[in-house]
């Protein structure tokens, strides 16, 4: 995870949220549990996935909330959560790798901490799955 994105702002275009990185973003991206049942293309795509993180919160659509159910989270998340889903492209190249077959279109969550200073957090990116529609050729 870039630690560059670390303080910065994105503005979700569909909702108009104002979307900071804190600073326990990176270890959190990194050891969660999400993370780590990963495995194999999914994986990839994931780290793959954290070099567009203003892209990918850029285009975030379908925001819904949940309550915090973790007393661990009662100050960081005070307000709840929110979930943004938002879709990314990996290319897929030939094996010589000289073009690009076609690329893989994944699906992945942006998990949102809503904290008691009023905020939102991006605190993980969970739940990418590769979409099973026809991947894009060039």
């Amino acid at each position: 995870m870039k630690k560059e994105y670390v303080g910065k702002c994105y503005e979700v275009v569909e909702t108009a949220d104002q979307v900071f990185i804190g600073n326990d973003f990176p270890a959190e991206l990194k050891g969660s549990e999400d993370t780590k049942r990963l495995c194999g293309a999914n994986a990839k795509a994931k780290a793959n996935a954290t070099q567009k993180i203003p892209t990918l919160l850029k285009c975030a659509t379908n925001k819904r909330w949940q309550e915090n159910f973790k007393g661990k989270h009662k100050v960081d998340a005070k307000y709840g959560w929110y979930r943004f889903t938002t879709r990314f492209a990996l290319p897929v190249y030939s094996s010589d790798l000289k073009e690009v077959e076609r690329f893989n279109i994944y699906r992945i969550e942006m998990l949102i901490r809503h904290a008691a200073d009023g905020n939102l957090y991006l605190y993980d990116m969970v739940n990418i799955k590769k979409e099973t529609s026809t991947p894009l050729r060039q």
